[in-house]
C-alpha cells in the first residue's frame, strides 16, 4: 500500500533521453552517515474514495555501512489505519543491501495486516551491459531484465549531486525491489533554494528533534514518482516531499499517495559511527 519514499540517486553521470545514469565513487558516497530516523506519522488529507477517516503511525528508517563494503537499509512503516467501520493495523517491513562498488542490490519486503503476512518480496538484481537483471525469489521465482536504472542510494546521490549543482530539475529511472520487485519506476525531482535554518523550524517542525542538524542549512526537495509504462501527462502514483541535508538525512517529510497524505515528522535521530572507506 504504501512506499518508502528514500528512493535511488547517483553523483557523476552522464544524461540519456532526460534521465541521468553513472558511476557512484567512494569518496562521494563517502557524504552519506550511517543514522536512525524515527518518523511520527499524522493524516494530513483524505478524500471520500479513500475510504480513511482517521490514520496514524510511526515510520523507522535505519542506514548503514560505508561505499566499501555496500549499504544497508532497514525500514519499518507501521500504520493504524480507521476506515469508520474498523481499524487495521498495516506493517510494511523492508530490508535492502547495495553494493555501489559492483553494481549489486538485494532486497526483501514484508506487509503484513492485522499481524498477517499478506505479501512477501524477496530478489536481488544487479546492473548488467544492457540494463538491470532480476533475480526473484519470492513469492515465486523467475528473472526480469528491466531497462538501465538507479538503486536506491545510488539515486540519494544524484539528488544531493544535483542539490550542490544548483540543478533544480531532473528525471531518473530506480529500481528499489518495491510492489512485485519486477518494474522500475521514472522519477521526477525538484530541488529547491538552499535553505538556511530559521527559528520557525524548531517552534512550528520538527527541526528540534534534529539534534546538531538542526543548525546546518538544507533543500526543500520533492520527488515525483511514476510508472515507467506510463505515457503523455500520467499522474504521479506516488509524491513526496522534504527537508534533505548534505549527508542524506531528511525531515518534514509529506508523503501524498493521491486519495490521502500523509506527513511525517521527525521524532528521534540517532547518528551512528562512520566506518572507515579507503
Amino acid at each position: 500500500m504504501f512506499r518508502s519514499g528514500f528512493a535511488s540517486v547517483i553523483l557523476t553521470g552522464v544524461c540519456f533521453s532526460g534521465m541521468t545514469v553513472g558511476v557512484v565513487s567512494a569518496a562521494s558516497a563517502n557524504i552519506l552517515v550511517p543514522h536512525r530516523a524515527v518518523y511520527d506519522l499524522e493524516l494530513k488529507d483524505a478524500s471520500e474514495r479513500s475510504g480513511i477517516s482517521g490514520m496514524y503511525g510511526r515510520m523507522v528508517y535505519e542506514f548503514n555501512g560505508s561505499a566499501c563494503e555496500g549499504y544497508t537499509v532497514s525500514f519499518r512503516f507501521v500504520t493504524k489505519v480507521d476506515t469508520g467501520e474498523e481499524v487495521k493495523l498495516t506493517d510494511q517491513q523492508t530490508t535492502t543491501y547495495e553494493d555501489l562498488k559492483n553494481g549489486n542490490f538485494r532486497f526483501l519486503t514484508r506487509s503484513f495486516t492485522d499481524e498477517k503476512l499478506d505479501k512477501e518480496v524477496r530478489g536481488s538484481a544487479h546492473e548488467a551491459k544492457e540494463g538491470v537483471k532480476v533475480d526473484l525469489t519470492s513469492p515465486d521465482k523467475r528473472e526480469v531484465d528491466l531497462a538501465e536504472s538507479l538503486f536506491p542510494t545510488e539515486h540519494m546521490l544524484e539528488v544531493i549531486d544535483h542539490a550542490k549543482k544548483g540543478e533544480k530539475l531532473f528525471e531518473s529511472r530506480i529500481f528499489d525491489g518495491s510492489d512485485s520487485g519486477d518494474k522500475t519506476l521514472i522519477t521526477t525531482t525538484m530541488v529547491g533554494k538552499l535553505q538556511q535554518p530559521v527559528a520557525s523550524d524548531t517552534e512550528t517542525g520538527d527541526a528540534d528533534k534534529a539534534g546538531a542538524m538542526a543548525a546546518k542549512p538544507y533543500w526543500p526537495v520533492t520527488i515525483s514518482y511514476f510508472n515507467d509504462e506510463a505515457s503523455g501527462d500520467a499522474l504521479p502514483i506516488y509524491r513526496m516531499e522534504f527537508k534533505l541535508y548534505e549527508n542524506g538525512i531528511t525531515r518534514d517529510l509529506t508523503m501524498d499517495y493521491g486519495d490521502f497524505v500523509l506527513t511525517g515528522k521527525l521524532a528521534d535521530l540517532e547518528m551512528f559511527k562512520e566506518g572507515d572507506c579507503k
